[in-house]
């Protein structure tokens, strides 16, 4: 028995932590499990609740072969434990925090799993990027310049679209409709 892998992804400000969050304790309940990401960034950092590793270790952990899934992105390295091809062993269905740009290097490991792009309009990606105050107006220029040549799945896999341009609890409920089918 294999559980379905979800690798949701979206560009910074499209709300993809926010929504991840607002569903994580309602599909824990029913058996979801979500895979904790390790990157290279402190925890005072802000953000997703992760696990902060010293680029040192990460490297370590990742020529150990301690990682399903690895990525660099935006200067920072970003790791899924190993531990995922155990759960979907057991049957788990399971969510990872995925990167858009490591999307097709996912897919030759899991060609089963089911993408989730998050995503909202520029003018409410760009106000939400401005209003966390991480980044300068150059540095958000350039991000949504990135959002741009990455705005779909683009691997020709059948991608589920969550546009969160409204409540947190609406992006929520539509990316739950998606684990429905597979809660315990």
């Amino acid at each position: 028995m294999t559980g379905p892998l979800f690798y949701v992804m979206g560009p910074s400000g499209a709300g993809k932590d926010t929504v991840l969050d607002a569903v994580r304790s309602r599909a824990e309940c029913a058996g979801v499990l979500f895979a904790r990401r390790y990157i290279t960034r402190p925890a005072s950092a802000g953000g997703e609740r992760h696990m902060p590793l010293h680029p040192q270790k990460f490297d370590a952990m990742r020529h150990a072969g301690q990682f399903a899934l690895h990525w660099q992105s935006h200067g920072l390295h970003y790791g899924i434990g190993i531990e995922i091809d155990g759960w979907l062993a057991q049957g788990h269905a399971v969510v990872v925090n995925g990167s858009r740009g490591y999307l097709e290097a996912a897919l030759l490991r899991y060609p089963a799993m089911h993408p989730v792009l998050v995503t909202a309009p520029e003018s409410l990606i760009a106000e939400r990027l401005a209003q966390r105050g991480r980044e300068t107006e150059a540095q958000i220029r350039r991000r949504l310049q990135h959002n741009c040549l990455l705005a779909d799945c683009g691997t020709g896999k059948d991608c589920a679209v969550i546009v969160n341009d409204s409540t947190v609890q609406a992006a929520a409920e539509r990316f739950f409709s998606l684990l429905r089918p597979y809660l315990r």
